[in-house]
C-alpha cells in the first residue's frame, strides 16, 4: 500500500471518529435535557395552562444560554491554557477579561429578560422554586457523574 492510500485510509477513519464523538455528545444533551425536563415539571407542578406558556419560554432561554456558555465561554477557555497565559500581553489580558464580562452580562441580561416573561406566565414563588430545582437538578447530575468515574 503506498503512503497516499494509507493517509487517505487514516484521514477517513480519523473522520468518522469524530463524527460518531460529536453524534454521543449531542445524545447526551438530549437525554440530559429529557431528564431535566422531568425533573423540573415534578418540581414546579405546573398546571397545563402554565406548562404550555412555561415550556416555551424555558426552552427559548436554556438554548441562548447553552449558546453563549458554550461557544463563548469556550473560546475564553481556549486563550486561557498555561502556555497562552504565559505568552499573553497585558493587553490581550485586558480584552480578554472585558470579553468575558461582556460575555457575563450577556447571560446576567438574558436572565434578567426570562424572569421577567416568567412573571408574565407564573407566580413569582414557582419561579424561584425553579432556580432552587435547577441547582438541585445541576448538582444531582454532578454527583452521578462523580460516581459514574469511581
Amino acid at each position: 500500500m503506498n503512503i497516499k492510500k494509507i493517509t487517505s485510509l487514516l484521514l477517513l477513519l480519523t473522520s468518522f471518529s469524530f463524527y460518531a464523538q460529536d453524534n454521543r455528545m449531542k445524545d447526551k444533551k438530549e437525554q440530559i435535557k429529557v431528564l431535566k425536563v422531568a425533573f423540573l415539571t415534578t418540581e414546579l407542578d405546573l398546571t397545563t395552562r402554565q406548562a404550555e406558556k412555561f415550556w416555551p419560554i424555558y426552552n427559548t432561554f436554556d438554548d441562548k444560554q447553552f449558546e453563549i456558555r458554550h461557544q463563548k465561554m469556550r473560546a475564553f477557555k481556549n486563550r486561557m491554557n498555561d502556555s497562552a497565559l504565559d505568552d499573553m500581553s497585558e493587553n490581550e489580558a485586558n480584552y480578554l477579561l472585558t470579553e468575558m464580562e461582556s460575555a457575563d452580562e450577556e447571560l446576567f441580561l438574558l436572565r434578567k429578560k426570562f424572569t421577567k416573561n416568567l412573571k408574565e406566565v407564573l407566580p413569582a414563588v414557582k419561579i424561584i422554586t425553579l432556580r432552587k430545582s435547577e441547582e438541585g437538578f445541576n448538582r444531582k447530575l454532578l454527583h452521578q457523574y462523580r460516581d459514574s468515574k469511581k
